[in-house]
């Protein structure tokens, strides 16, 4: 669909409009639970222009807000042209405060599912370049950025800072396909130490298995990073492993004796580097970044069919292709988000809870984007 086309539809069917400059505040419903978020528009958006997306995710203990603060992307963004959103954890079972399930919880919270529903929420609502969607964040986001990385194929590149791996991850990790990758870490990290504790690997161990899985040279380009603040108690050093054809790049700031911080912030919740700034350096890595392919290829939707019962309580989706992969979601008119599938062919889908009304499906393939309109009585 053409950007101008989606912008115009928006505005007349659910009465958008974008704000430039403006944080948003919204909740989605995933697998049961009432989820928030917080939608950051950049200055200077021009209609039917399709910006980059981020994923900015906050630690253990600290939720959206506060990320958005502290690890701070908002003058870049304004800047630069991006889009920012800051996705807010549900309560640990045992230690109450918010954070992300990276596979080893037994809550059973479907976290991967939650970012993905809410980027097809998102995608919905705002003109966003899906060929460009990034996802990084803080210690416990860092390492759901690592997740994110091993089991979905929505981003472009993945950035942690104070974040690793946890065994399990590293083993199980399901990508196939070379992915850019970033980690910011201090040596004195005593919350996720660089060398790893029980469960969590090695930042070294980590960066490892990125290069082979990219690809990338062995030996990295070292690149010793200007001590402009000798202040701050730590130095940092660049490691560079460049992509070359069909690779992708591993870059790591080894920050000598930083604590669990973010380089760069203003708030100074112990020893912070202000060499460098983490956010600028992740938008730098992730603006070198697009997304050209998919762990799995969605096609089939040129001719795709849609068939509804008598009184809408069911939808038949029939792509010309019957091994098409495509996501399917339900929205009203307000731009509220009822559900969000991956389905795999033709597939029939109850709408028995709907209440009576007119709803949207937007049905989207790695390359195509449809949207049915349909009322049910």
């Amino acid at each position: 669909m053409k950007n101008w086309m989606l912008s115009l539809f928006l505005v007349l069917t659910t009465g958008l409009t974008l704000s430039a400059q403006s944080t948003v505040t919204g909740k989605i419903t995933h697998d049961g639970l009432q989820r928030t978020y917080r939608f950051y528009i950049p200055l200077n958006l021009k209609a039917g222009q399709k910006l980059p997306l981020v994923f900015n995710l906050h630690g253990l203990g600290s939720n959206g807000i506060q990320q958005e603060f502290y690890g701070d992307f908002r003058k870049i963004a304004d800047t630069a042209g991006f889009f920012i959103v800051h996705p807010d954890g549900t309560k640990h079972p045992s230690l109450g405060q918010n954070y992300w399930n990276v596979g080893v919880e037994p809550s059973g919270v479907d976290d991967l599912g939650f970012l993905e529903a809410l980027l097809d929420t998102l995608s919905f609502q705002y003109p966003i370049d899906l060929s460009k969607v990034f996802c990084t964040g803080m210690s416990n986001g860092g390492f759901m950025s690592y997740f994110m990385a091993c089991n979905s194929d929505r981003f472009a590149a993945i950035a942690s800072v104070t974040g690793s791996m946890t065994t399990p991850m590293l083993q199980n990790c399901g990508r196939s396909t070379p992915i850019p990758v970033m980690e910011i870490h201090g040596t004195a990290d005593e919350v996720v130490p660089y060398d790893g504790s029980s469960g969590v690997e090695s930042i070294d161990e980590v960066l490892k298995f990125w290069t082979q899985l990219n690809k990338t040279p062995t030996n990295p380009q070292v690149i010793k990073v200007l001590d402009t603040n000798v202040n701050d108690n730590c130095t940092a050093e660049h490691y560079i492993y460049p992509a070359y054809g069909s690779s992708a790049s591993v870059e790591h700031f080894k920050i000598i004796g930083g604590g669990h911080t973010w380089p760069g912030a203003i708030i100074n919740i112990g020893v912070t580097n202000q060499d460098i700034s983490a956010s600028k350096e992740i938008w730098r890595f992730f603006s070198q970044t697009k997304k050209t392919t998919a762990i799995h290829q969605t096609t089939g939707l040129q001719n795709l069919a849609v068939q509804y019962s008598a009184d809408a309580s069911q939808v038949t989706i029939v792509p010309e292709n019957s091994e098409s992969r495509f996501v399917v979601s339900c929205h009203d008119l307000q731009g509220r988000e009822y559900f969000s599938r991956q389905l795999n062919g033709q597939s029939t889908l109850d709408l028995f809870e709907l209440l009576p009304g007119n709803y949207y499906l937007q049905i989207r393939s790695a390359n195509q984007f449809k949207i049915f309109r349909f009322f049910k009585q």
